[in-house]
């Protein structure tokens, strides 16, 4: 991958940013990577962390939206450090103890990242009881590439020197120095409320042990004026409301200037200045990303000494064959065959050259091998959908079921050697079968190397509005009153509480004249967009070549499902393999409903075997009977059926593409009609 990271060369007081939160670190933090990327460019300066509270959520796109902007992105997180086991679940600790830790990593290079990745998935995997831990026998094992910060206060020997233990302080930064080593550990310093017999304290002990300290000023909203709305947003995670009486008086973890820092540190500590952009120095990761970096698992070949692509030609050649009897002969009879068998066979031949050439074999076997594990055990599977209906490999492999040259749909769709892309194959499973395959994958695969796919839950308009009235304690009518002012969604985009303000004139003069509705809108705004929580990715599987973790981060979803730390889009950056399995109820409803007529009617309907013009089910669309038929079920659309009488089904596809949100107001569709 070419480096997309320049040199950077600090002055004299330039100041690094080494402890900052995004809205990863869910429900602690108001600060979003794009207008972080924003602020760090109006402040100059040229490097910045990302140390988010026990996960790697962000760190693809913060390193890409930084470098995007010129910014040296140093990816980190800040792990929770058990002391013990971190398989112990009990809360029994020794006296002066606490059950865990803040202990701040950050990766110097791609080792230092597959670390990071590692302990950030042990973390969630062997140590989850509450908080994801570590302990000192991971750290051991894995620090190799990393820099770490002490955590300040609320790390190990911050909070020893806090109770004035210096004993016990002196202790653990001995067994954290020999673990990282004295050139890759610094004793963290930060301006707190009553923080300045801590920063002296902790000077006092780095310079008895000869360890450096950094500044640091652990960084949780971008501007200070956005305080309270950080305050908000911990009581909307903690469902709590903000009393009258606790206004935030301390403002201090914004993100500060370079200037701001020298003015606190400068003048007796200037070399905790200084080592922030050392550290920065050290951090030259760049996450590989990219079409080189593919992460492909290995199909395991049941035929010895046959290679991955001539077992998937061997497989090819038979299911072409098969193919060529029950489907493409019998047409020839009957005359309906639009193309000859020659130029499916010459098209077989260029889609092979071309899957092989790509790299790809082995995923078209990944794929159909739990295709063909669903169909073996009944399970329904769709036709297909998508590009991937172009490909005749993928029919004769009966990954789809659609005839890409009867319907002349283009391969060049689903793959292209000219745009070199991962292929992208959604499958279509009958929704209480989707689990049973999934599961066949992961066994196939192994337990470690399958996850599903983490998504983030962010804090819509109407939603940041109803959050924000809550936690402020406000009248639950008059908080939805301004809500309910907010638009839905237009074609499926959110509409913001900017655009509202914009538009709704009513939503604009009660923001002007009422100073509780201006309060609430202007604290919905800066929390607007924010992560709120974690959820499962409804289709995404990602299926890797080795262990995950040692490639990506994962973590435990709250029904114990293994997901990654990724969100799709990242996952895909990184190179992994992510399939589809959608769970569809309408396969499941046709498979009852075909169960439901052999065993009261002794009927026996092979669906797939109907004509694409049958003319009884053709005049339910021309009547316009599409009660509860995907994209078929609106009224517009059903008066359209009604209006163009469709007879068979490239009518209704053509119906399909044509009846979209267009120039007019009724689609695309009025200017032929």
């Amino acid at each position: 991958m070419a480096s997309t990271l320049g040199p950077v060369v600090f002055g004299a007081r330039d100041f690094v940013h080494l402890h900052v939160h995004t809205d990863y670190s869910l429900l602690q933090s108001t600060v979003q990577l794009k207008p972080l990327a924003k602020r760090l460019v109006e402040l100059e300066q040229k490097a910045c962390a990302i140390t988010d509270y026990g996960n790697m959520y962000g760190a693809v796109s913060f390193f890409n939206v930084m470098a995007s902007n010129g910014i040296r992105p140093i990816i980190g997180y800040e792990a929770f450090l058990r002391y013990g086991s971190r398989f112990d679940r009990t809360t029994a600790i020794e006296a002066g103890e606490k059950g865990y830790y803040s202990l701040l990593l950050l990766a110097k290079d791609v080792e230092g990242y597959q670390n990071l990745a590692f302990l950030a998935s042990k973390a969630f995997t062997e140590g989850l009881h509450y908080k994801p831990r570590i302990d000192m026998e991971l750290l051991a094992e894995r620090n190799g590439g990393l820099i770490a910060l002490s955590g300040g206060q609320a790390g190990p020997i911050g909070h020893f020197l806090s109770n004035h233990d210096e004993s016990n302080a002196a202790d653990r930064l001995g067994e954290l120095t020999e673990i990282f080593g004295k050139n890759s550990f610094f004793l963290e310093i930060q301006d707190t409320v009553d923080g300045e017999k801590l920063v002296r304290d902790t000077a006092e002990l780095g310079k008895n042990s000869g360890v450096q300290l950094v500044a640091t000023n652990d960084v949780h909203y971008l501007n200070q004026e956005d305080a309270r709305a950080q305050q908000l947003l911990m009581c909307i995670g903690e469902g709590r409301t903000l009393s009258s009486n606790s206004d935030f008086t301390d403002a201090r973890r914004y993100l500060r200037s370079a200037e701001e820092m020298w003015d606190i540190f400068g003048s007796e500590l200037p070399e905790s200045l200084a080592n922030t952009c050392r550290i920065a120095e050290m951090c030259e990761l760049e996450i590989p990303q990219g079409d080189d970096v593919r992460q492909l698992p290995s199909f395991p070949i049941p035929v010895p000494d046959l290679s991955t692509d001539d077992y998937f030609e061997q497989v090819l050649r038979k299911g072409f064959e098969e193919r060529r009897s029950e489907e493409w002969e019998p047409r020839i009879a009957n005359d309906t065959l639009v193309h000859s068998l020659d130029e499916y066979s010459e098209r077989l031949d260029i889609e092979i050259a071309t899957i092989k050439k790509m790299g790809f074999p082995g995923y078209f076997l990944i794929v159909w091998d739990f295709i063909k594990y669903a169909r073996d055990q009944g399970i329904p599977v769709g036709p297909g959908r998508g590009s991937a209906a172009g490909s005749l490999a993928a029919y004769c492999m009966r990954i789809t079921d659609v005839d890409p040259l009867q319907y002349e749909l283009l391969f060049e769709r689903f793959l292209n050697p000219e745009r070199i892309s991962m292929p992208d194959i959604d499958i279509d499973f009958c929704i209480r079968g989707r689990g049973d395959v999934i599961r066949h994958v992961t066994e196939f695969y192994g337990q470690e190397s399958v996850c599903q796919i983490v998504t983030f839950g962010t804090m819509a308009s109407r939603a940041a509005i109803k959050d924000v009235g809550r936690a402020l304690g406000m009248d639950f009518g008059a908080v939805e009153k301004v809500a309910k002012l907010i638009p839905p969604p237009i074609r499926g985009r959110n509409v913001s509480i900017s655009q509202a303000l914009e538009t709704v004139p009513e939503l604009a003069e009660m923001f002007k004249k009422d100073a509780k509705v201006k309060e609430l809108v202007d604290l919905a705004l800066k929390l607007e967009g924010c992560s709120r929580h974690t959820s499962v990715h409804a289709a995404g599987v990602v299926i890797s070549p080795k262990p995950l973790h040692e490639l990506v981060p994962v973590a435990m979803s709250g029904k114990d499902e293994l997901t990654s730390q990724y969100p799709m889009g990242d996952l895909e950056k990184v190179g992994m393999l992510k399939m589809d399995f959608l769970g569809l109820t309408t396969l499941t409803i046709i498979a009852d409903t075909l169960a439901s007529m052999k065993d009261r009617l002794s009927v026996e309907i092979d669906w797939t075997k109907i004509p694409n013009n049958d003319e009884r089910t053709m005049q339910l669309f021309a009547d316009g009977r599409t009660e509860a038929i995907f994209q078929f079920e609106s009224s517009g659309m059903a008066d359209m059926c009604r209006r163009l009488r469709p007879k068979e089904l490239e009518d209704l596809s053509a119906l399909n593409a044509l009846y979209r949100p267009g120039p007019l107001d009724g689609g695309m569709i009025d200017d032929f009609i």
